[in-house]
């Protein structure tokens, strides 16, 4: 019979030194027997393989020891001692709860903590996988954790601390244990690898404490597997391949052919991912995976937190400074939520290669929302340019007038000189009048200079059928002596034809001969108030009256007709004793 023993019992810790991660546990478990302050009951719980009952183990043999040396480990020699490491202890006693969770089972226990140690200074009683234990058994067993007899010192394990009852707990000091992280496993995995003879690089070692997820056993027992598979010689290939682990290489390309938009690439990488006999829900959490280190890689201060070795931590870091953090948000979004619906489709492959296409398109999208944003700056920036030029053109034109204003009054002032000179002896009141006069000439000059530039600089100016009504309404209060046109005017309804050709719709003959008679007027009204010198008028009558009836009504049928029109003439009838 081969005399191999598994890693997992092999290199088992026999005291607190030896522990991996849990230092904060194991310094506190020293201290109390160190100061002799030992509770008499403690409840370890964390995840499975993080060393639960191997620190119960060795703290019930360090508490039995004799001879503690000075950092109060046990000493190996003593009665105590040889007989926990022979297995034949019976001051140990450690029991399955998920096999013996009935009330007979906790009655029994209880029988046999009565009896003293015989050899050691305590009894110590371990429970392992505590929350196993029904209700009932839970409630026998309260009174003896509460106040056992002072030899007895009961410690319990679970993985499940929620399913415990709350009497129990606030019986126990409660140590909570951690899982054990990826540097700590692959340093405890190298020591193992150099004691054996075994060469291994990191990488591989990284990926196998990844595959432990935190439990140091299931470590250990991946890199026996290992061992059995490959020998004294383990690659990073040979990891992967025997554990079924997805080859960070996968998720590189798959990224890279991401941000070139490069779909078929994506979708064959994907396929010869299923080949090779991979789960689509192991893939796209890894995807995710892939994802979040990228993004903790694109600063140094999160760096930390990536927990991967050497030669990919410089993988991760170089496609991370390629890849812009709105991608690797939208594309962990993108991610996330094909987890969250993948057991819920019905074809997980092409759910799968949706969000594939998806994360192709995110890069692309982002392209056509540069280039609209690209397209709405530059009409921004034309229409900017325009409306300062139109600005300059108009600077322009008044600086011209006001050159136009001094050329005329030079003119006139050389003018009247040379009158002077012509004419000496011209009495004072002459003079003045023909200063009055040249003055009149030139404000006329002036303002039909300014009248010709501003017709040129307004003229095809734009306007609508509501500018038309309110030039309307104006002209119309301008009017407010004559209420007859006043009202004709204020009922018109103006429609705007090609050409800037105004139509004045009215009802009536005389309406259109009053308007008629204000044509001109409002033709000049409006070419000046619109500064379009281009608008024509057209008066037109549309004839829109109701035909009560062809017959000829009498004094009752007027009175039904108005009542219809107006119910209040009805009461009005009434309130003064109208007749017909």
């Amino acid at each position: 019979m081969s005399d191999f023993i598994v890693s997992a019992r092999k290199y088992r810790p026999i005291t607190f030194d030896n522990v991996v991660g849990q230092l904060s546990i194991t310094t506190t478990l020293k201290n109390a027997i160190e100061n002799q302050k030992l509770a008499h009951a403690y409840l370890f719980t964390g995840p499975r393989g993080v060393g639960k009952t191997t620190c119960a183990r060795i703290f019930a043999k360090t508490i039995n020891c004799f001879n503690l040396d000075e950092s109060f480990d046990p000493c190996n020699e003593c009665e105590s001692c040889l007989s926990f490491n022979k297995n034949r202890s019976y001051n140990i006693h450690e029991l399955d709860a998920a096999s013996n969770n009935s009330v007979e089972d906790i009655r029994s226990l209880i029988e046999q903590v009565r009896i003293p140690p015989q050899v050691g200074k305590y009894s110590v009683y371990i429970i392992d996988e505590v929350h196993m234990l029904s209700s009932a058994a839970f409630n026998a067993f309260l009174k003896t954790l509460e106040e056992p007899p002072p030899h007895v010192v009961f410690i319990l394990a679970t993985t499940e601390k929620n399913k415990i009852l709350a009497t129990i707990l606030s019986r126990c000091q409660i140590f909570d244990f951690n899982r054990i992280t990826v540097d700590d496993s692959v340093d405890f995995l190298s020591k193992i690898a150099i004691k054996e003879k075994i060469e291994v690089n990191l990488e591989a070692l990284n990926v196998i404490a990844q595959k432990a997820d935190g439990a140091m056993r299931d470590a250990l027992s991946f890199f026996d597997q290992i061992v059995s598979f490959s020998g004294k010689k383990i690659s990073y290939q040979n990891v992967i391949d025997n554990l079924n682990v997805l080859d960070y290489d996968y998720y590189f390309r798959l990224t890279d052919a991401f941000a070139e938009n490069d779909i078929p690439r994506a979708l064959l990488i994907f396929n010869s991912i299923l080949e090779k006999g991979f789960d689509g829900h192991h893939f796209i959490t890894g995807l995710g995976e892939h994802f979040r280190n990228l993004l903790v890689s694109k600063d140094n201060k999160t760096l930390e937190l990536l927990e991967v070795g050497a030669s990919i931590k410089e993988k991760y870091k170089k496609q991370a400074n390629n890849s812009s953090v709105n991608f690797l948000f939208k594309a962990l979004q993108i991610s996330s939520n094909c987890d969250i619906n993948y057991k819920n489709s019905r074809n997980k492959r092409l759910h799968i290669e949706l969000s594939l296409l998806q994360m192709c398109d995110i890069l692309k999208q982002k392209e056509k929302q540069e280039i609209i944003k690209k397209v709405v700056n530059e009409k921004k920036e034309k229409l900017e340019n325009e409306k300062i030029v139109n600005e300059k053109k108009e600077n322009l034109e008044d600086k011209k007038i006001e050159i136009k204003k001094i050329e005329i009054k030079q003119n006139e002032k050389i003018e009247i000189k040379k009158e002077e000179e012509k004419k000496p002896n011209i009495k004072k009141s002459k003079l003045s009048s023909l200063i009055k006069k040249r003055e009149e000439k030139k404000l006329k000059k002036i303002s039909d200079f300014e009248e010709k530039n501003i017709s040129e600089l307004e003229i095809n100016k734009d306007f609508n059928e509501k500018d038309i009504k309110n030039n309307i309404e104006e002209f119309a209060n301008s009017i407010k002596e004559d209420e007859n046109l006043n009202v004709i005017l204020k009922s018109i309804n103006p429609v705007l034809k090609e050409n800037f050709l105004i139509e004045l719709n009215v009802n009536s003959n005389i309406a259109e001969k009053r308007v008629k008679e204000k044509h001109n007027k409002l033709l000049e009204f409006f070419r000046r108030n619109l500064k379009n010198n281009k608008i024509e008028l057209n008066i037109k009558i549309i004839k829109n009256i109701e035909k009560i009836s062809q017959k000829r009504l009498s004094k009752i049928d007027k009175y039904n007709y108005l009542k219809n029109k107006n119910p209040k003439i009805s009461s009005m009838k009434s309130m003064f004793d109208l007749g017909f």
